[in-house]
């Protein structure tokens, strides 16, 4: 288990870089673990085939890990190496609902994903209303009685 920690510990520190802007960081934090716990591509098809009866070959990532959490960090520094390769730094981020900040893969069309769930989002949407609600609740209205006060008290000064 601290093994494990320990990993977490650094792939969270990848997306803490990329979510801070320090790109140059985050790639370095991934290599370090690509460097550490190496893996071997293989092409493999199982007894998976297509409608012509062809293997339906794709990629594995073999891994010859001494334990499981070498295995679980090989497979782990891998996958998200190919998705900040093919789709960028930015694409790594931390949620933004308080207290969360799980760490997130943003795959939304236009960049613009800010939370790790839908729970999430829906959470601080919810706060974020009932914020401004008790704003406009707590500030003096310029209308209603207030409004009609000064329009009495200037009345009453032409007079």
């Amino acid at each position: 288990v601290t093994r494990f920690r320990s990993v977490r510990g650094r792939l969270r520190a990848v997306f803490e870089a990329a979510d801070s802007g320090d790109e140059t960081l985050a790639v370095d934090l991934l290599n370090s673990l690509l460097l550490e716990f190496p893996v071997s591509p293989q092409i493999s098809g199982h007894d998976h085939r297509d409608d012509n009866g062809r293997p339906l070959w794709h990629m594995h990532l073999a891994d010859h890990p001494s334990n499981v959490t070498a295995g679980y960090a090989a497979i782990a520094a891998m996958g998200l190496a190919f998705h900040l390769t093919e789709y960028g730094v930015d694409r790594l981020g931390l949620c933004e609902a308080a207290p969360c900040r799980n760490a997130f893969l943003d795959t939304s069309t236009n960049r613009s994903r800010r939370y790790c769930s839908d729970r999430c989002a829906t959470r601080a949407n919810v706060a974020a209303y009932r914020a401004r609600k008790r704003l406009e609740a707590d500030r003096p209205e310029s209308t209603g009685l207030a409004a009609d006060s000064a329009q009495r008290a200037s009345a009453s000064g032409d007079r």
